[in-house]
């Protein structure tokens, strides 16, 4: 394939009980609504679906609502962990085709790479020795093959006084580990529940709405934004450019604005 086409999806929040609510959203009907918006774009399918983190909160039993949605789609659904996630449980019910849970997949030219930031117990996040080291490993192991490095915690500041407090911890050995590789192009991100597009030494940085209530940007405290839910489309190019877009789910809303940098 000469074009890896993502649908990128984050922070959906649900719950065990269908009407529950976070923030005054109904997760689960928001998500609902975001897939259906989602496969009603000229460009569905996806080769894959992603989705960064907070599958749940803080509820195991939301992870049967997920894997009923997601797994009816009938695609790969690349997942991994966020804080209010349990890592355990969340592998344990989705130990089945189609969910991938940690690791690393390869599509087309390209490698994307599924990281746990994790810290039990914490809402910021850090990553420990071994995820490091598998991070080296799936950078060094595919040279020739272009790398989107996916976790769910911000490894930059959002200039958000409070979001950037619950970070990645450890961002400067991430980010020491992403300079060594040349084969990186881009890194993708939830937990911040809003829109970013920025460039680091040519490494494209994405942060994508949540399916549900977003957060105010570059809020001192915290503070809700405004904006709908949303969801993110990503094309990955054979030459390592990333074209990508934010579709924001509300009556009527056409489609997001689309972006794209070429791969220094």
């Amino acid at each position: 394939m000469s074009v890896v086409r993502l649908t990128q999806v984050t922070d959906p929040h649900l719950y065990g009980r269908e009407s529950e609510l976070l923030r005054g959203i109904a997760t689960l009907p928001s998500l609902q609504a975001v897939l259906a918006h989602a496969q009603r774009r000229d460009d569905w399918p996806p080769h894959a679906v992603l989705v960064t983190g907070d599958l749940v909160q803080d509820d195991p039993s939301g992870y049967a609502h997920f894997r009923r949605l997601f797994g009816s789609l009938r695609l790969p659904v690349l997942c991994l962990p966020g804080n209010h996630d349990e890592p355990a449980a969340m592998r344990r019910e989705l130990d089945c085709a189609p969910f991938v849970t940690g690791g690393h997949v390869d599509l087309g030219t390209w490698r994307i790479v599924l990281l746990d930031s994790t810290i039990a117990g914490a809402a910021g996040g850090r990553l420990g020795a071994e995820s490091l080291a598998a991070l080296q490993g799936a950078l060094g192991g595919a040279p020739q093959r272009h790398a989107l490095v996916c976790l769910h915690h911000h490894p930059v500041p959002m200039e958000s006084r409070w979001l950037d407090r619950v970070g990645l911890q450890n961002a400067g050995e991430f980010l020491d580990v992403i300079d060594r590789y040349p084969n990186v192009r881009g890194i993708v991100w939830g937990h911040v529940h809003q829109s970013y597009d920025g460039l680091r030494k040519g490494v494209r940085l994405l942060a994508t709405p949540s399916t549900c209530a977003q957060f105010l940007p570059r809020a001192e405290q915290f503070a809700l934004d405004r904006r709908p839910p949303g969801y993110r489309t990503l094309e990955l190019c054979a030459d390592g450019s990333i074209v990508t877009e934010v579709a924001w789910v509300e009556s009527g809303a056409g489609a997001g604005s689309k972006s794209a940098w070429a791969a220094a």
